[in-house]
């Protein structure tokens, strides 16, 4: 799963979110670090609309402009589970080599 895709989803099981919001939950997610066009961002929704991981939970109108909200299906859930699990592994991998190197401290600081 890429970056984008799994901040997208952990956006999402906080709650249903707009687009605009979902940009923006994602760049506070990553620190600033992932900042997701509104062309990336519809194209990800769609695809991931697609494979039953999110779904349209409705559409309001706000100063006459139609915002679509987002919500995590049960299959989004999982998947997102899945990856963060995955992830968490291969991190503790990284922290436990990291640990094992002389003379780096966690975070690779010299000591």
């Amino acid at each position: 799963m890429r970056e984008p895709t799994f901040l997208i989803l952990t956006a999402l099981a906080a709650g249903t979110l707009h687009g605009y919001g979902l940009i923006q939950e994602v760049s506070e997610l990553s620190r600033g670090e992932v900042v997701l066009g509104a062309g990336t961002l519809y194209g990800a929704l769609d695809r991931l609309a697609e494979q039953g991981l999110i779904a349209v939970d409705r559409d309001e109108a706000v100063d006459g402009r139609l915002r679509r909200y987002y919500r995590l299906t049960d299959e989004g859930a999982a998947a997102l589970a899945t990856e963060a699990e995955r992830l968490r592994r291969h991190a503790a991998a990284a922290v436990d080599r990291l640990r094992g190197r002389s003379g780096l401290a966690f975070g690779g600081a010299s000591t």
